[in-house]
């Protein structure tokens, strides 16, 4: 049998390829570990391999020859005969031996169908086992904590395990989880998720991540639906508990239906909350009864234990001790309900009065009852007054002192009006501004989807109010902000038609003073509020709805160290621009969304088709029809360089009758003669005495009082 083949006279092929696959798996962990030690090339390794088996080759063959020279013969058996019986390489043996122990033949040892196969011999191979993201790691983490909660109820050990996880960021995520896997359980988990937020929310979970993970579940309620079927319903509850328990603003609802689209499911969402929970009477204790009140005792309970320690507290005066007990009934977006019946036994009390005074001002300063608890208590006494007179006479006297008290004190906050109390006329200021406000946001959104801007001055004629036009100003331009620029320019439009229907300029100035002073507030939830209110501003300047000395008016009225005042500034800069109208005109679209040369073209037809014999007052009912005052400035070049042309003055004539009328201000009139005055000198090329023609239409013009006293026509001399 012939010999194996050997590489170089040391290593057999079946070595060799031995070899070759332990330096492929060295490579791969060296690659896999950069620290390893075992880390090289390959030829380095196969080098180093070499060496050692041509040691190992050299000292066998030295032991072999020192063998031969002084000892007996080795490797000899003796069979039962007691024949001696050399014994064949590698110990096969010869006849009457047994053979080799153990057969090295790879493929037989590996052979899976052998009995004698082993699975670890098998030439492994290495994995890649994948990385997984912080992000990811959290996921995973917060399901096991929201498991433990529902099955003992700890908020304490939850809000622990969730602070040791870290990543506060990610606590969005935590809350879309708890609130998904509440929803698919039954109630008592959906009353535990809705007390787990209320306790996370401001040392555990910020305010910001609370609205963030709401706003992530509206996001997919499309998806939750395939496996929550009551989805829709399920989580505008959990949004107005949210709102109830003072973890959600009230303003949460209208921000999100603007993000949202029409169609989704999320916009039912928020429209169920806001219409069918949060604007029923009583829906506070509605909402926090739906589930059954607190995860370990019903409202029920929960009121008379509130009663009990009341009781206790006039009993005794411990107000730490009373601290103690409203603490550990562990239903803070409840307090408002310890505030109601605090206030309701001081009235009925006039010795408990002090004590009652004294337990929550100290609950307020230790932030025990939060501000809008006190607020909402105090607002449930208000409304309940005139079921309170029948059994205490002196009810509404003594609530106006306890709420001056308070305020006084500064643990009531002073912005707290008073509703339904003597019927004063500052509680019915408040509720016909609180219900202008209502309904301009409606007409506003109700604008933006129909661009009907006549419309929205006969709602606002029927509704009244003309003291509120300024308000009416802010609120448009504020939710403008917050959209897209077709809904800007659809405000910058409207604020023209209402300027000239409707608002006084002072009514529009007001307003825009409103939105500098709150600039800052409004940069927190709209990053680039700032540049956008600056082109408010600007174009409002263009459309003539503000002069420019409105800007200094403005700037005269500002606090001292107000943002505003840069926003103001940038106002200035772009009004005063060359070419102002025209880019302005651009920014968020056109007026009715044409092109500038769309309008452009649609003006030098009008005109010319005046100019041939059309009359005036078909002409003046298209200028008007383009909608585009704000674009009136290209009329008035447009006619006066038609009147150079044509050597015919009939366009001024045009002119005349658009300015008595008030299609063109004297804003426009003024910037369109500013504009053929800053051409001249392109003119003169193709009219050699367009100047001359000029100044005599200067002339004119102010004879008739078209132009402003600042225009100067030294450029045209």
């Amino acid at each position: 049998m012939a010999s194996p083949k050997k590489d170089g006279g040391f290593l057999t092929q079946d070595q060799r390829e031995k070899l070759r696959i332990a330096v492929q798996n060295a490579e791969t962990l060296s690659l896999a570990s950069p620290r390893s030690p075992t880390g090289g090339s390959a030829s380095a390794l196969l080098q180093q391999y070499e060496q050692q088996m041509l040691e190992q080759k050299r000292a066998a063959a030295a032991s072999a020859a020192a063998g031969r020279g002084g000892g007996g013969p080795r490797h000899v058996r003796r069979a039962h005969s007691g024949k001696t019986i050399k014994v064949k390489k590698d110990g096969a043996g010869g006849k009457g031996t047994w053979g080799k122990l153990i057969d090295t033949d790879a493929d037989a040892c590996l052979d899976r169908n052998d009995p004698n196969y082993d699975s670890g011999e098998e030439p492994y191979e290495l994995v890649e086992d994948p990385v997984s993201t912080p992000l990811e790691d959290y996921k995973k983490s917060v399901v096991p904590i929201i498991e433990e909660y529902f099955s003992n109820g700890d908020v304490k050990l939850a809000a622990s395990d969730l602070k040791e996880l870290g990543y506060d960021d990610f606590h969005r995520y935590f809350v879309k989880k708890l609130v998904s896997m509440a929803m698919d359980r039954h109630d008592k988990e959906k009353e535990m998720a809705s007390v787990l937020l209320s306790s996370l929310y401001g040392n555990v979970i910020s305010s910001a991540q609370i609205r963030l993970g709401f706003v992530l579940l509206l996001e997919a309620v499309d998806d939750l639906a395939v496996d929550i079927p009551a989805v829709v319903d399920v989580l505008a509850l959990f949004i107005a508990r949210a709102v109830v328990d003072d973890i959600l603003p009230p303003a949460f609802l209208s921000k999100a239906k603007v993000s949202l689209s029409e169609s989704s499911k999320g916009f039912q969402v928020v429209q169920i909350a806001e219409k069918s929970y949060l604007s029923a009477p009583h829906h506070a204790e509605l909402i926090e009864r739906r589930w059954g009140g607190s995860t370990h005792i019903t409202v029920e309970e929960v009121k008379k234990r509130i009663a009990d320690l009341l009781k206790e507290y006039i009993k005794n005066g411990d107000t730490a001790e009373a601290c103690r007990c409203i603490r550990e009934l562990a239903v803070p977006f409840f307090h408002h309900e310890v505030v109601k019946r605090a206030l309701t036994l001081g009235m009925e009390s006039p010795a408990a009065e002090a004590l009652i005074v004294k337990l929550l001002k100290e609950a307020s300063e230790e932030c025990l009852i939060s501000s809008s608890q006190l607020m909402k208590g105090f607002s449930r006494v208000s409304e309940s007054l005139d079921d309170l007179i029948l059994d205490i006479p002196s009810a509404k006297s003594e609530f106006q002192l306890l709420v001056s008290k308070a305020i006084s004190e500064g643990w009531l906050d002073s912005s707290y009006v008073r509703s339904g109390a003597n019927g004063s006329v500052e509680d019915d200021e408040h509720e016909k501004l609180a219900r202008y406000k209502r309904e301009a946001v409606s007409i506003i959104h109700e604008c933006f989807l129909s661009d009907d801007t006549t419309e929205v001055i006969r709602s606002l004629k029927e509704l009244g109010y003309p003291e509120y036009n300024p308000i009416f100003v802010k609120k448009l331009i504020t939710i403008a902000l917050d959209r897209k620029n077709r809904e800007k320019e659809m405000a910058s439009v409207l604020l023209s038609s209402l300027s000239m229907e409707l608002f006084s300029t002072e009514d529009i100035a007001q307003g825009f003073i409103m939105l500098l002073e709150s600039a800052e507030d409004t940069a927190l939830d709209i990053l680039d509020a700032a540049d956008e209110l600056g082109l408010f501003l600007a174009r409002a300047v263009i459309d003539d709805v503000l002069a420019p000395l409105n800007l200094d008016e403005i700037s005269s009225k500002l606090p001292p160290n107000c943002s505003g005042a840069e926003t103001l500034n940038m106002a200035r800069s772009l009004a005063s621009a060359r070419h102002a109208g025209e880019r302005l005109l651009r920014c968020w679209g056109g007026g009715t969304g044409w092109a500038v040369e769309d309008a452009k073209d649609k003006i030098t037809k009008l005109l010319e088709e005046y100019e041939s014999g059309g009359d005036v007052g078909e002409a003046c009912n298209c200028i008007r029809e383009l909608g585009m005052s704000f674009f009136n400035h290209e009329v008035v070049k447009k006619a006066l360089v038609m009147a150079m042309e044509k050597k015919n003055e009939r366009t001024l004539s045009l002119l005349q009758e658009c300015f008595g009328e008030g299609i063109i201000t004297i804003n426009q009139m003024t910037k369109g003669f500013s504009r053929v005055r800053d051409g001249l000198d392109d003119l003169a090329l193709d009219i050699p005495d367009a100047k001359e023609k000029f100044l005599s239409y200067v002339e004119h013009a102010k004879k008739s009082g078209w132009l402003l006293p600042s225009f100067s026509v030294a450029s045209a001399a």
